[in-house]
């Protein structure tokens, strides 16, 4: 009978000279145009995808309807946050407008502004060198800042965002990150000085209905000045004499947060709290308690004879540090602390879980049985 050879090694198969020759380095994954012509063309200019020129070095924009959402929100800012279209929009720009809508309350708006100024400095950046808009260059520009670990490692995780939030390849500033931790980013350096109690209500005793209002409720929850400042009357669930209870769900920093969370709300009791009630009387209803910025606190504390060597953050730092000798002598549990100050962990102990924090609703019953009243009345 014949006899057949099997080619153990058929074409596809065999090695090659080219096949061993190190592969040809290619480019990090770089931007692909998302706006074609297949888009419909028939609404008016203004209504048409914003599909912005391709940034220097690029070569496209995100893939993605919610990439390009994104794209807009940092890169421009134009992006319409009440959702309404103008007449004649096709369903899909109605849809279009929608997400975007939904898009820029992603963040925080303090968050935005921020990472809006970051991404054009990096454009101008790697514009005046040549180079892509890409996470190579993005770790270049980091590096090239100056700055100190810490925030190199703030920049960092900024531009990873905002590169992932747009569909963008962001693993070599993931890498960086990782490093930047790995040589002690992450150990915070220069805290803010912890403020006495004594100190911080002599000195907002001295300033206007607004901003004295906002400094006790920062103290009394031991808040970040942002997050007191910006709350308004209709987050005041309830206002007496005895009490006051504060639901943060509406602050811009509460919006991006889980809702069901015990530390959403704040019983302040004790000293203070009369004060707080008398003054709350005077402030406008749905407007912030105080217009004041973080940084022109800093700046009003920088000319304060008496208020030298401390900012904003000094009031957290101070409250957290007065509660302390409570915890040591077991007067308070640590969890409690955690609550107030919005640093609890799911599933702690003495801690709801969020599905019972849902069917139990959002008010002052609720506020009450999660016991931060037993804090506040000692700040």
């Amino acid at each position: 009978m014949p006899t057949h050879q099997v080619d153990l090694h058929p074409p596809l198969a065999r090695t090659t000279e080219a096949s061993m020759l190190p592969p040809t380095p290619t480019r990090p994954m770089m931007w692909v145009r998302a706006c074609s012509s297949s888009r419909p063309s028939t609404t008016s200019s203004s209504l048409r995808p914003t599909c912005a020129p391709p940034l220097p070095g690029t070569e496209g924009m995100p893939t993605s309807e919610i990439g390009m959402a994104v794209y807009r929100l940092i890169s421009s800012g134009g992006t319409n946050r009440t959702g309404r279209t103008q007449e004649g929009a096709s369903t899909v720009e109605m849809a279009r407008t929608k997400m975007s809508a939904v898009v820029a309350d992603m963040w925080a708006r303090s968050t935005t502004q921020e990472r809006r100024s970051l991404w054009r400095r990096l454009q101008a950046w790697t514009t005046e060198r040549g180079l892509g808009m890409n996470a190579d260059s993005a770790c270049l520009f980091v590096a090239a800042t100056g700055v100190r670990p810490q925030g190199q490692l703030a920049y960092t995780k900024a531009l990873s965002a905002s590169f992932g939030a747009m569909g963008f390849e962001n693993h070599p500033l993931r890498v960086l990150a990782k490093a930047l931790r790995g040589g002690g980013a992450a150990i915070p350096e220069n805290q803010a000085t912890p403020i006495e109690r004594r100190k911080l209500v002599s000195w907002a005793r001295q300033q206007q209905a607004s901003v004295r209002l906002a400094v006790l409720v920062a103290w009394k929850t031991a808040s970040r000045w942002a997050e007191a400042a910006s709350l308004s009357s209709v987050q005041f669930l309830l206002v007496t004499q005895r009490e006051v209870v504060v639901d943060w769900f509406q602050t811009p920093k509460g919006r991006t947060q889980d809702p069901f969370k015990a530390s959403r709300f704040a019983v302040i009791q004790g000293p203070l709290t009369a004060e707080i009630a008398v003054l709350y009387a005077k402030c406008a209803p749905f407007a912030p308690l105080s217009t004041v910025t973080t940084s022109a606190l800093d700046a009003l504390w920088g000319q304060s004879a008496q208020m030298q060597g401390y900012t904003a953050h000094s009031i957290k730092r101070g409250a957290v540090k007065h509660l302390l000798p409570l915890l040591t002598s077991g007067k308070l549990s640590p969890h409690l602390i955690d609550r107030l100050t919005k640093h609890e962990e799911e599933g702690g102990p003495g801690t709801l879980s969020r599905t019972t924090l849902r069917y139990a609703g959002g008010d002052v019953d609720l506020a009450r049985a999660l016991e931060t009243g037993k804090v506040t009345k000692h700040l």
